[in-house]
């Protein structure tokens, strides 16, 4: 093909043989030609597509290394996907069984990706966890794309670009909490991927002035509050003030465009809670989490202004219960370790970036990625801090994406600037204060020795001392040795703590990243129970009665105390507060029935809509994984939920629907339904209990 460029080409075709024999040609110019400049600018894009494809299989490897370890990981959400991928109502809904008697308290997106999982490969852990193991790949992909998008035309350099990227990349996926979250089955990782998704969208209608970048990054938003509602919107105020101050056009321009993002937002998340609020209540499942069968309840009490206020309907904490608000929440025992490494630098990035480009145009792409990262994290992160509603540390990977994007964005860009004093000062002090943080975060454990924490200071306060004096280090060389000092002192410890979270199983509903002694691993939750969702061998507990997944074995909790109890037991029977039947166990861990109780359960199964009913849906969870049969949660995730009735479930017994009911439920609440326990009375007092498998059950139908 002719050359459309009328420069003669001056190249010479060269044929070489491939071990295959057939003859191929290459063009390469003479030094100083223009082809010989594209060639060699092929071969850089190659070693950059190789370089991003090393750190994401890294990423790969460090989420699904050893993944099936941790069984079920959340039981709660494992047995939901198992319900799906048996009936598409179930899935459709995110009921708890295939059934259908209740759903979980969260909308069922991140179960819609787990239950296709499922239906396709079978049930497995690996079936369970792959999909969030690749979401944070994607997470960390999308990360680097919208980095180097900002950081390639302000350097006016490709390589300094794709680096940024590659920082972000590598700062996201070593951040513990996200390690830990991206191999768990929680809806935070598809949740985080969403934003993610939206903040590129959102940055490339800023600098490409096209809607349709705008309208998908609504869609990004409105799936993500299809995976765990109020909270993506943390994110969308930043994100619509970047586009206005940054995007071309007219202010009227960019409110309607902003304005039919919002609309696509609305209609991508609406659509599903619509179809919930028209389908009549008999012919879907109860609404978890509500106590009037409402999603829209649901939406704006328990997973939405309840969560900042601490009046939740149903908890069974809530306020102190949840720790004590305040500024430096993100920074204590329950959050530190978790997120805290890299938050105050990414802040002090930030302010940089911002005073460096203080005189750029208002279209600046620099100034449209610091408000969008920056307002991620400070919005976010206030709103973690204050919330006196149920909040655990691994909420805290919500922050993640917003330090990696700034981490990068802003190391990169003063680096390039430093001989700018300002620059210097900013650069410098975002490393001296990582390394300070590092040095607190690790001295409360003793998991690395103190050799670890001295050397990250060290490192760090002199890669800070170098940047500070950069004006006068003139040799490339020592350019290269200070960044490179820089980065490793300020990503070991986030690095030591994710390696540690990969090599440890977590299950039950609260888990922490980390060492079991490390900050952010050793907090309590509410009446004393471990945060860990770690046992001291490094086996799930589930901080119930029992642990969950496939061979873990069960952790009861007395006082402060976890001791290993029975495989397949489950403690019935304990009073709290006037609601007979319940035990702790099922709150928060799922237990792992007995071979015994395994056989009875399946033993004509086909005869009944459900195998057993168990309040708790944690409780459920674990008999329903190991028998794959419909198991009723009763009182839904807490046992507080008013479904079924104690009218409801007497007559789905008398219609000889349920076979068996098993002891053993939830923590005792001072709000929401007594059903439960009013249905765990009745059946104690209307059938005769017998044991299997150590677990106390009652034959309700023959």
């Amino acid at each position: 093909m002719a050359s459309q460029h009328s420069m003669p080409v001056t190249t010479a075709a060269r044929p070489r043989r491939n071990p295959l024999g057939r003859e191929r040609f290459t063009l390469r110019g003479r030094p100083g030609t223009r082809d010989h400049a594209a060639f060699r600018g092929d071969r850089a894009a190659f070693h950059r597509r190789l370089e991003l494809a090393a750190v994401l299989a890294g990423t790969a490897v460090l989420y699904l290394w050893n993944l099936g370890a941790s069984g079920w990981a959340n039981a709660f959400y494992s047995a939901a996907a198992q319900a799906g991928s048996q009936d598409w109502a179930a899935w459709f809904f995110g009921s708890s069984d295939a059934a259908n008697a209740i759903t979980v308290d969260k909308p069922p997106a991140s179960l819609w990706i787990m239950g296709l999982s499922v239906r396709i490969f079978g049930l497995s852990s690996w079936s369970i966890l792959v999909p969030q193991a690749l979401m944070g790949v994607g997470s960390a992909w999308l990360v680097y794309l919208a980095v180097r998008r900002a950081a390639t035309p302000a350097t006016a350099d490709v390589r300094l670009g794709h680096r940024a990227g590659l920082l972000a990349a590598a700062v996201l996926a070593l951040t513990p909490v996200a390690t830990l979250m991206f191999r768990f089955n929680n809806p935070d990782a598809l949740l985080v991927l969403l934003m993610t998704a939206a903040a590129y969208g959102f940055l490339r209608a800023v600098q490409e002035d096209r809607p349709r970048w705008l309208l998908l990054a609504g869609v990004f938003l409105g799936f993500g509050f299809l995976a765990k509602q109020l909270q993506v919107l943390l994110v969308v105020p930043g994100f619509a003030l970047a586009y206005m101050v940054a995007a071309p056009g007219g202010t009227r321009r960019r409110l309607i465009r902003l304005a039919a993002a919002g609309a696509a937002m609305v209609v991508s998340a609406g659509w599903w809670l619509l179809a919930v609020e028209l389908t009549p209540a008999n012919m879907r499942p109860y609404i978890g989490g509500s106590q009037n069968n409402s999603i829209l309840e649901l939406t704006l009490g328990y997973n939405g202004l309840g969560r900042l206020t601490g009046d939740e309907t149903g908890s069974v904490g809530g306020g102190n219960g949840w720790g004590v608000p305040g500024l430096f929440r993100m920074f204590n025992s329950e959050f530190g370790g978790q997120i805290a490494w890299l938050l105050p630098s990414a802040l002090i990035l930030a302010a940089g970036l911002l005073w460096v480009g203080r005189r750029a145009p208002r279209t600046d792409v620099v100034r449209a990625s610091v408000i969008i990262w920056g307002s991620w994290i400070l919005v976010t992160g206030l709103v973690f801090s204050f919330m006196a509603g149920i909040i655990h540390p691994y909420y805290a990977v919500a922050l993640a994406p917003g330090i990696a994007g700034m981490a990068g964005l802003g190391s990169v860009l003063l680096w390039q600037r430093r001989r700018q004093a300002a620059a210097r000062i900013f650069l410098a002090s975002a490393v001296a204060v990582a390394s300070l943080t590092a040095f607190y975060l690790l001295g409360t454990t003793s998991a690395y020795g103190p050799w670890l924490r001295w050397l990250v200071l060290g490192g760090s306060l002199a890669a800070a001392a170098g940047i500070g004096l950069g004006k006068f280090l003139r040799l490339a060389s020592m350019q290269r040795t200070t960044a490179a000092l820089a980065i490793a002192a300020s990503l070991a410890g986030p690095l030591a703590y994710s390696v540690t979270t990969a090599a440890t199983a977590h299950s039950g509903a609260i888990v922490s990243a980390g060492p079991a002694s490390g900050l952010g691993a050793g907090g309590r939750g509410p009446g004393g129970f471990s945060s860990t969702g770690r046992s001291p061998s490094g086996r799930g507990t589930g901080q119930g009665v029992t642990g969950q997944g496939p061979t873990g074995q069960g952790f009861q909790q007395q006082g402060s105390q976890q001791q290993a109890a029975p495989a397949g037991t489950n403690p019935g029977g304990a009073n709290f507060g006037g609601r007979p039947g319940g035990g702790l166990g099922g709150l928060l861990g799922a237990p792992t029935p007995s071979a015994d109780l395994v056989a009875a359960l399946k033993d004509g199964a086909t005869n009944y809509t459900w195998a057993a009913a168990v309040v708790g849906s944690n409780n459920a969870a674990g008999y329903q994984l190991a028998t794959e049969l419909p198991v009723m949660a009763v009182g839904g995730f807490n046992g507080t939920d008013p479904s079924p009735t104690l009218a409801q479930f007497q007559d789905l017994v008398a219609q000889g629907k349920i076979h068996y009911f098993i002891a053993g439920g939830a923590m005792p609440s001072s709000s929401g339904s007594d059903a439960a326990g009013r249905i765990a009375e009745w059946v104690s007092q209307n059938f005769s209990a017998q044991s299997i498998g150590g677990a106390t059950i009652y034959l309700l139908a023959r």
